[in-house]
Parts: C-alpha cells; structure tokens; sequence
C-alpha cells in the first residue's frame, strides 16, 4: 500500500492499516496527536478501527502549547 504521511510518500506490505498501527510502525509516541484522514479529523478514540488505505493522505500533527 502507498499513501502520503504527512506529505511525504509511504509504502507499507499491509493493504490497510489502522491508525493505531500506522502510529505504531512510525513510532509516534507523543500523546497529544491529530490525525487527519483525506482531510477528516479521527478522533483518538476512533484510533483502532480507523482504516487508513492505498492512496490515502494522513497527517498527523503534534499539539505543543508554550509561551
């Protein structure tokens, strides 16, 4: 499967993954994350049976407050 993560190109063995894997596979391990399916917002707990599938765009983002 090939797919755009976080504009750059990707490709997996699977034919699907889901968003807890795909984060999993790339290591995100910040807690505080936003992921975007084709431009649709995932909430977190929608994580594991979120499908992410060849051709799609995912964007994940780290929420970071400061001042």
């Amino acid at each position: 499967m090939k797919i755009i993560l976080n504009n750059k190109s990707e490709t997996f063995d699977n034919d699907h993954l889901s968003i807890t894997e795909l984060l999993a596979l790339k290591n995100f391990t910040f807690k505080m994350l936003v992921v975007k399916i084709n431009g649709e917002l995932v909430r977190r707990h929608e994580f594991d049976k979120s499908v992410v599938r060849d051709g799609d765009e995912v964007m994940v983002l780290h929420l970071v407050s400061g001042g």
